[in-house]
């Protein structure tokens, strides 16, 4: 007990040597003062010592100062170290000035690990590399910032993987899955992280480094860590039958410190480490076990009317060793369908309108024992009276897409509207199997006397469902979380369960380890403490002396949280207002990805929290609540945040909480440029489809910049386009001149052709080979224009310079040449990406109403118009094979996030011996102006040569490189040197 009382006494007593008592008080606060800058001597000598970035404003700290949790504390300051010595150098100035530690990973904890007053160490921008993989041991060293996903996908070709498939695989990093013993819903199978990690390098407060685990390695530890192995050696002995009466032998248990795990047939202090949570030391490898990746798989999605009927079953599908027993929740799956990223998949595997679907997972090295045990999972079903209830899945890609809306199961939850949202407190509760059902039943009935419902998903197969009741925590939902809490925990304790199962204590579930481990083991877990971390620095606050859990002054939404009321330019009633479409990020971090989906295309680039749409979405919070100063939503500081975002609308649809960042750019730059006026190049921008006509007659002159010398030159200095760009090329003749548009009689299948700006002005060849592709294949032709003869835009360019009022009149214009084609029905077709879906997503928040809706139902991009007839029975194109097979293919974002890439894929396909490849790339990094633009020209670049460009360079000769953006195929002529063609053009190439 001596031990606990020196941890507690450095708790209670601050060091000042590295402050002053002003500035240690604004670094005290729970939530940040506005633009308040802290010049401090921590952060002049880390700035002098430290390789890093280094950073103690407002925003960088505001945006730390929150994960996954309902939790909001302002750190100190932040270190983002480029090395290893780095991170060694800034932990150590911090313990030296007295000033607490907090490792940090992706942020992506759910009950407040990773947030806290203290200088936090993020790990994941460069300190993620493979240190050493063995195949034949089956090992692996990684530092703490190395993403799960990105290790597998390393691994992957020698048929190992490292099992611990938790639902944040893209985000989540080795340190933080360490910290936290992640579980993963395959732990039925392979265990927990404490199961998979052999040993950790670790360094200690007083400055102390050892090996934990591997007896090898300790041998070489300095003096000291045989005092801690006796040590806790010793703790066991003498607390081994507490251990044993305290902590219930069930499969999901991370509550405190792993003290089982030093009983001497288990003993590895490594694995007392494992679920720490930051709170003994900074890991700096972790040591890995690694397992054969299994080559076939089965999956069998069991159905259940009742969701009881469900959790009763799981007791006994587990008798037929699956890898996987998880749970999708009637909620979840009625969410999942009206997001547009997983209603394919959802309606692929669903029947009817169950209560809840059990996924069950069958692995190993042969198929036919897997597609056994599917027999045998169709048996059991129906010996429970549910014949017919399985519905069965051998196809490997549908697999992937089904645990893909599993593991989005939290974020699908998080995507309700409005204020009430599941609240993670009693998120991890674990039972015993046969318990399951009638736990949860008793839970519901606890949510039911609040008033409140709750949502479920997750493991059933080792009795840990991730239940969330729904709470606004704006208002009563506060109070109700203690009551619930309350009750949760009494019948956790009754069933002789575990009340942190899974995602760990932090914040939320510290408090609630000592009511489950009793007055002994709570002590014990000081005196751990203070043994490895005499100094009390590492991430105070969790699982060691902890706050209540319901103390609103850390909450996110703390009392008197209250946002600016701003008469916004778009229309957001259906996210409750531009503030409640903000407030739906929930900090998972599923734009922190890099290798799949279009989301976040300037993370990717750069790998700053400020630039990924979580941190976007916390700047907009913070200005938008006061938390950045007065006006700070039009300020330099969000300005900073929005600059790198290229409105690619990845998020719209990846996003499984629905954050729209592009709409949030188009509101911020509306404010924005209202205050601070447009520049010349906004303007040049912006008024490009008005001045195009005139443009495009002097061609020959425009065009000199690119060829005339010091042309390029002069350009950017007098307009900020950059002269290592070329600018588009005006074509002598547009579209428009040119074409006649058809009259049509009753009878005629007849179709509106939109002749946007970009393709009528620069490429006109794409619009002429989409009408020779339509009149072959027997369609009457309209190209529509505006009374005031001025070729028709959709706004866009207006939008990218923040003029709403000037794209909305566009807008209407547009809407009254097409509402006479829209009343007959006709579909109204487009080439260019960015304009056409413009019609099908900001007309709608820029004119809201039934003449902006019937545009957008009608309003379809070329490939999806021709695919759509197709399916229908009414297209006959002759097409003969091109001198060329080999076809790459980029998509450009806004296909993407309107699940319009499929159909360009699909009429490539058409062509006889065509051989498509799409390449797995994110945005071009052109988007629109954005790659023109001299600030922006080395992160375009950068983004294109993330995958685009290499795939380009590499493509043969004659390989044809498709692209049906206009940005897109400058960029790859840019940077690449290559032509790319629209699939108009590509088509028009193949007709017979």
């Amino acid at each position: 007990m001596s031990n606990m009382l020196v941890y507690t006494k450095y708790q209670e007593s601050p060091t000042i040597n590295a402050y002053d008592q002003d500035n240690m008080s604004a670094a005290s606060s729970v939530h940040f003062s506005p633009n308040r800058r802290l010049a401090t001597p921590l952060e002049t000598r880390l700035r002098r010592e430290v390789e890093g970035d280094i950073l103690f404003d407002a925003a960088s700290r505001g945006r730390y100062a929150t994960d996954a949790s309902i939790y909001q504390i302002t750190p100190i300051g932040v270190v983002v170290p480029r090395t290893f010595e780095a991170a060694l150098s800034a932990l150590q100035i911090a313990a030296e000035a007295g000033v607490a530690i907090l490792p940090r990973g992706a942020g992506t904890s759910q009950c407040g690990q990773t947030v806290g007053e203290a200088l936090i160490i993020d790990n994941s921008k460069y300190l993620n590399s493979l240190l050493a993989f063995d195949r034949e041991a089956k090992t692996a060293i990684v530092e703490p910032g190395m993403v799960l996903d990105t290790l597998n996908a390393k691994l992957k070709a020698s048929g190992l993987w490292f099992p611990v498939d938790v639902s944040t695989a893209a985000q989540a990093t080795i340190g933080g899955m360490s910290g936290n013993n992640s579980c993963g819903s395959r732990s039925i199978a392979y265990g927990n992280m404490v199961d998979n990690v052999l040993g950790i390098d670790a360094w200690l407060s007083d400055n102390r480094r050892f090996h934990f685990g591997v007896t090898g390695l300790e041998a070489n530890n300095g003096a000291g860590f045989g005092d801690i192995a006796q040590s806790m050696r010793a703790l066991y002995a003498r607390e081994e039958s507490e251990i044993v009466a305290r902590m219930f032998p069930i499969a999901r248990r991370v509550a405190g410190y792993n003290l089982d795990r030093l009983s001497p047939s288990r003993f590895n202090l490594a694995h007392l480490l494992v679920g720490s949570e930051g709170t003994l030391g900074y890991f700096e490898r972790i040591h890995l076990k690694l397992s054969e990746l299994p080559k076939h798989k089965s999956l069998g999605v069991c159905h259940f009317p009742k969701f009881y009927d469900g959790m009763d079953a799981a007791q006994h599908i587990v008798k037929l060793a699956p890898s996987a027993v998880e749970l999708v929740d009637r909620t979840m799956l009625n969410l999942a369908r009206g997001i547009g990223i997983f209603k394919k998949t959802v309606d692929a595997f669903l029947q009817g309108e169950p209560d809840c679907v059990l996924l069950v997972e069958f692995s190993g090295e042969e198929q036919a024992p897997q597609l056994e045990k599917l027999r045998q999972l169709r048996e059991l079903m129906a010996d429970l009276g549910f014949s017919g209830g399985v519905v069965e899945i051998a196809d490997p890609n549908l697999q992937k897409a089904v645990w893909e809306v599993r593991k989005a199961g939290l974020n699908i939850m998080m995507s309700m509207k409005g204020d009430g949202k599941p609240v993670s407190f009693i998120e991890d509760c674990a039972v015993p199997l046969p318990h399951l059902a009638e736990y949860t039943r008793r839970l519901t009935e606890v949510f039911h006397k609040h008033g409140t419902e709750g949502t479920w998903y997750a493991h059933a197969s080792v009795g840990c469902l991730h239940v969330r009741p729904i709470l606004n925590l704006k208002t009563d939902g506060a109070f109700k979380l203690r009551a619930i809490a309350e009750e949760a925990a009494a019948l956790v304790r009754e069933y002789k369960g575990a009340y942190s199962g899974e995602h760990g204590d932090g914040l939320v579930r510290s408090e609630w380890i000592a009511p489950f481990f009793g007055p002994r083991l709570t002590a014990a877990l000081g005196e751990i403490k203070s043994l490895f971390d005499p100094k009390g620095l590492m991430n105070p606050g969790k699982i060691v002396n902890p706050s209540k859990q319901d103390n609103r002054d850390l909450f996110r939404y703390r009392p008197g949280y209250a946002t600016e009321n701003l008469a916004t330019a778009l229309d957001w009633q259906d996210s409750g207002g531009l503030a409640g479409a903000v407030e739906m990020c929930n900090n998972n971090g599923t734009c922190r990805k890099f290798d799949a989906g279009t989301m976040c295309p300037s993370y990717r680039a750069t790998g700053d929290e400020q630039h990924v749409t979580r941190g976007r979405a916390n700047t907009l919070r913070l200005a938008l609540s006061g938390q950045l100063g007065d006006d700070a939503f039009t300020s330099d500081v969000v300005k900073d945040a929005m600059e790198l975002c290229v409105g690619c609308k990845g998020c719209k649809r990846e996003c499984p909480t629905g954050v729209d960042m592009a709409k949030m750019k188009i509101e911020f730059l509306h404010h924005y440029k209202q205050r601070h006026g447009h520049t010349l190049r906004d303007k040049l921008v912006a008024y490009l489809p008005h001045y195009a006509p005139w443009a495009s007659k002097i061609s020959w002159l425009v065009n000199l910049r690119d060829s005339l010398p010091g042309a390029a030159w002069l350009s950017e200095k007098v307009t900020g386009f950059s002269a290592q760009r070329t600018l588009p090329k005006w074509a002598g003749r547009a579209f428009t001149q040119g074409v006649t548009s058809a009259r049509f009689a009753d009878g005629d299948r007849a179709v509106v052709l939109l002749a946007d700006t970009f393709n009528n002005y620069f490429e006109p060849e794409n619009l002429h080979a989409a009408k020779r592709v339509l009149d072959a294949a027997g369609y009457t032709v309209h190209v529509v224009g505006a009374d005031d003869a001025r070729p028709l835009c959709c706004g866009r360019t207006f939008l990218a310079s923040g003029m709403v009022a000037k794209a909305k009149a566009e807008a209407a214009r547009t809407l009254a040449a097409l509402r006479p084609y829209v009343e007959k029905n006709l579909p109204i077709i487009g080439l260019e990406p960015s304009c056409l879906l413009t019609l099908r997503d900001e007309f709608l928040s820029l004119l809201p109403g039934v003449d902006a809706i019937a545009l957008a139902r009608r309003a379809v991009l070329f490939e999806e118009f021709l695919v759509a007839e197709r399916t229908a029975g009414r297209l006959t194109l002759p097409l003969k094979a091109l001198p060329h097979a080999e076809l790459l293919l980029h998509g450009h974002c806004h296909q993407k996030a309107f699940a319009a890439f499929t159909p360009v894929q699909e009429v490539l396909g058409w062509i006889p011996g065509a051989k498509v490849t799409a390449v797995e790339s994110s945005c071009c990094g052109m988007a629109g102006a954005f790659g023109l633009e001299t600030e922006h020209v080395a992160v375009s670049l950068k983004m294109a040569e993330l995958s685009l460009l290499p795939a380009v360079r590499n493509a043969g000769v004659d390989t044809l490189i498709v692209a049906d953006g206009t940005s897109c195929r400058h960029q790859i002529a840019d940077g690449a040197a290559r032509e790319a063609l629209h699939v108009a053009r590509v088509l028009a190439r193949a007709l017979a």
